[in-house]
C-alpha cells in the first residue's frame, strides 16, 4: 500500500539552498507510488512565486520547477498567502487554514521537514 509522503519546507530560499534542495527532493519522490504533497510555510512561499528564478538558487529552480507544474503536484500554502506573495499560477496551489496544514501533516505516513 502506497504510503502518504507529505514535504514540509519552512526554510528561506534567500538564506540557504535547503529549500531549492527540498524541491527538488519532492520532484524525485513524486517519480514512486507514493502521492505527496508539499507543504510551504514562511519565506517558502517564494518558491512558487513570479520571481523564484531571481532567487539565489534559480538557476537550479529552473531545471525542477518546470516539472513540478507539469506534474500538478500539490503545493499547499497558508491561507492569505496569494495576498503577501505572486504566485505563479501554473503551480497546483491550495491555500489552506492553520488546523488544515496540520491535519495534513498529522494523516501522512511519512513527513520530510526541511
Amino acid at each position: 500500500m502506497p504510503k502518504n509522503l507529505v514535504i514540509l519546507i519552512r526554510e528561506d530560499p534567500t538564506r540557504t539552498h535547503r529549500a531549492s534542495e527540498a524541491m527538488r527532493i519532492a520532484l524525485g519522490l513524486s517519480t514512486g507510488p507514493n502521492p505527496i504533497k508539499i507543504i510551504l510555510l514562511d519565506n517558502a512561499r517564494q518558491l512558487i512565486s513570479d520571481e523564484a528564478y531571481d532567487l539565489p538558487d534559480g538557476e537550479i529552480l529552473e531545471k525542477y520547477l518546470p516539472s513540478i507544474k507539469n506534474l500538478e503536484l500539490p503545493i499547499v500554502v497558508p491561507i492569505g498567502s496569494g495576498k503577501t506573495f505572486s504566485f505563479d499560477q501554473e503551480f497546483t496551489i491550495q491555500e489552506s487554514t492553520p488546523s488544515q496544514i496540520a491535519s495534513l501533516v498529522s494523516q501522512a505516513d511519512r513527513v520530510l521537514t526541511f
